[in-house]
């Protein structure tokens, strides 16, 4: 049986609670399981080699495993009172052709907070484990860019901002984690008149 026939089967049938008796629930825990397997199986061929992992276990077993996997969001009002979604993490789940599809990136993108005023923007990115020396930030009048690549952790994240910028004035301090970014509004100027000769 193909993965899709597999996959189709198991999602068309009722939770077993509901009608089949005991076998029905062995039945499709171990569908499930077979599904489980094979994504899992899908998801290392997928996967960056950085994020290949071997151990060793106390009884000399070596073990591969993946990771680290890391998907979040966090949820905030906006002023216009609308809530503003932004996921984080290296990996986001996504559906193809009908079925789940997870798609894994190398650098983990982290968790951004933009906060505007009157006359700034201010960016709170998380950037855990990380140090300053390490962290790569530039900035256009529009965007930031953040980079991390150290051995240990890989973060990568571009910030759209609510308002042209003078990335020039830009300050950043980081402590404990957290990088806080103060950039100044550019200031709008008006078009200045051209003096023109009447005949």
């Amino acid at each position: 049986m193909s993965e899709e026939d597999r996959w189709s089967r198991w999602s068309k049938k009722r939770w077993p609670f509901f009608g089949g008796g005991l076998w029905d629930i062995d039945e499709t825990f171990r569908e499930m399981e077979e599904i489980m397997a094979k994504e899992f199986e899908e998801l290392s061929k997928r996967a960056p080699k950085d994020l290949l992992r071997e151990r060793t276990l106390p009884d000399g077993t070596k073990v591969k495993s993946w990771g680290p996997f890391v998907y979040g969001y966090s949820v905030t009002v906006g002023p216009d009172g609308k809530p503003n979604v932004r996921e984080f993490g290296n990996f986001k789940p996504e559906t193809r052709m009908g079925k789940p599809y997870i798609d894994v990136k190398e650098k983990r993108e982290p968790l951004a907070d933009v906060i505007t005023t009157d006359g700034e923007v201010r960016v709170l990115v998380e950037l855990p484990g990380v140090e300053k020396k390490d962290i790569k930030l530039s900035g256009t009048e529009d965007k930031l860019t953040i980079s991390v690549d150290t051995p240990d952790r890989k973060y990568f994240k571009e910030v759209e901002l609510p308002a042209k910028v003078d990335s020039k004035k830009a300050t950043s301090k980081y402590k404990n984690g957290v990088l806080d970014i103060t950039v100044p509004k550019k200031k709008e100027e008006k078009p200045k008149g051209e003096a023109i000769n009447i005949e």
